[in-house]
């Protein structure tokens, strides 16, 4: 005999969210963040940097073909990798770092996807009006003219923001006012155009449509977070002690009815839909607007801000029996949000350190090894290499290279009569170099010696060395 009654599902449609707008220092914080970090990626590629005429002069520029990073007076070559990796080693630590002191702060705050989100919810309510007017487009069933063309002036203006997302990004990647002009001309590579396309859809998808979801189900960082969080971590929180049993009743002197009203301030403005009076939840993004909505809605009745505030676990028993919490310092200054510290200061300061030794000449040698050696006529010994010559200066530099190990030993360049050879600015240069030694020069029982090949920038003095082996010696 079946069952008559279908089977619940176990998906439910979402549901969107219209976050009502509000004010207070956490959301003006929220705004100046928002201004500044859009401000600087979308108007870095346009900052120009002097480096001389044969070097590109984008301030921050991620030039694929030469294989090059310039960042200001910093120029990163292929080789010089581990300054990239240095840079997310301390991402990563300083994401630890914030996370344990003060929860998800990086995602409710500086996240690209929270920041983009806010930008698109700041149209929507220009165009369609605060939370109630939202709400009431959102449930019209008849699609009229008006309903029409709000949705597209808001869709309109939300595909421009992720042209310019998508645009800004290629910047990146090109001098920026060629590559704009290549844009509008149609004359730009396709990869440019594929890249924009793709990145423009994301934008306008994931701020427009998805927005929480992406927080809630596409994140790891939620699933994470709770290793780096112990009692002594700020969260935002709700003081149910103070706040409950809850009601819309008239507080008095014999009320049993705690401070919360039951406004449903804090619900209304949350970004991701949860009610923090529940308690902590992973889709919480530790963006304080319920903190801002509350100590709102507090002065208005009368009662002490901080219902709902930045808290720490370990508080609640003293603040249950009436006594003050611990500083704000106590809780962030621990031992582990000092280990964190440091070890992000010790990975900077390496890099620094790194950054500041670092030569302006550079030199890689790989020997040829089909033949390891040749016996020329006069029965001397012949070892050849590829010298890969690096000039980091802006113009072109005279490079002289010589050999160390043993007196008898000389050196030879391909190409050119002299032991010195010019490499342009700013680029790698392949030598092929010839070490020739007599052919009784050597021990009678070595195979092979040791030799260094110097390289010397003739224009300032400057040295650099690589360590290589000379073969044939002794046979």
């Amino acid at each position: 005999m079946s069952d008559s009654n279908p089977a619940p599902s176990l998906y439910a449609a979402r549901e969107p969210i219209f976050p009502r707008r509000v004010s207070g220092k956490f959301r003006n914080l929220k705004w100046i963040i928002l201004a500044v970090t859009l401000g600087i990626y979308y108007l870095t590629p346009w900052i120009r940097w002097d480096r001389g005429p044969s070097l590109p002069d984008q301030a921050v520029l991620l030039d694929m073909a030469n294989r090059r990073f310039y960042f200001f007076w910093i120029e990163i070559w292929p080789h010089e990798f581990y300054f990239v990796a240095g840079l997310l080693i301390m991402a990563g630590l300083g994401l630890f770092l914030f996370t344990s002191a003060l929860g998800r702060v990086w995602c409710g705050y500086a996240c690209p996807q929270t920041v983009w989100t806010d930008l698109f919810i700041l149209v929507e309510r220009w165009i369609e009006g605060d939370r109630n007017a939202r709400l009431r487009l959102h449930r019209q069933q008849k699609l009229d003219f008006r309903k029409a063309r709000l949705r597209l002036t808001k869709w309109t203006v939300w595909l421009m923001i992720g042209l310019a997302t998508g645009g800004a990004w290629i910047f990146y990647f090109a001098d920026a006012p060629t590559l704009l002009r290549d844009l509008v001309t149609l004359n730009a590579h396709p990869i440019a155009y594929t890249t924009m396309a793709v990145l423009s859809f994301t934008t306008f998808f994931f701020g427009g449509f998805a927005r929480e979801q992406i927080c809630i189900y596409a994140c790891p960082w939620p699933r994470i977070q709770a290793a780096m969080m112990d009692e002594d971590t700020l969260v935002v929180g709700y003081r149910e002690w103070r706040g409950e049993p809850r009601g819309k009743g008239k507080r008095t002197e014999d009320s049993e009815l705690g401070d919360c009203i039951d406004c449903m301030a804090c619900v209304n403005v949350c970004p991701v839909g949860i009610d923090i009076r529940d308690g902590q939840q992973l889709e919480c993004i530790t963006c304080a607007l319920c903190i801002d909505a509350c100590d709102d809605m507090m002065e208005k009745i009368g009662k002490p801000r901080g219902l709902i505030d930045y808290m720490a676990l370990k508080d609640e028993q003293a603040e249950r029996a009436g006594n003050p919490p611990k500083s704000v310092w106590k809780h962030v200054l621990r031992p582990r949000t000092i280990m964190y510290t440091s070890l992000w200061s010790l990975v900077g300061f390496a890099l620094l350190f790194a950054l500041f030794i670092r030569s302006d000449i550079d030199l890689t040698v790989a020997p040829v090894r089909n033949p390891t050696f040749v016996t020329l006529s006069d029965g001397s010994i012949r070892n050849t290499y590829d010298v890969r010559l690096r000039n980091k200066h802006g113009e072109d530099r005279r490079f002289r290279l010589s050999v160390a190990g043993d007196p008898t030993m000389r050196i030879e360049l391909e190409g050119t009569p002299y032991e010195s050879v010019i490499v342009p600015a700013d680029t790698a240069q392949l030598q092929r170099v010839y070490i020739v030694a007599p052919k009784d020069a050597a021990p009678s029982n070595a195979a092979s010696t040791d030799a260094r090949i110097w390289v010397e920038d003739l224009g300032n003095g400057e040295r650099a060395y690589k360590d290589t082996t000379f073969n044939g010696r002794g046979n």
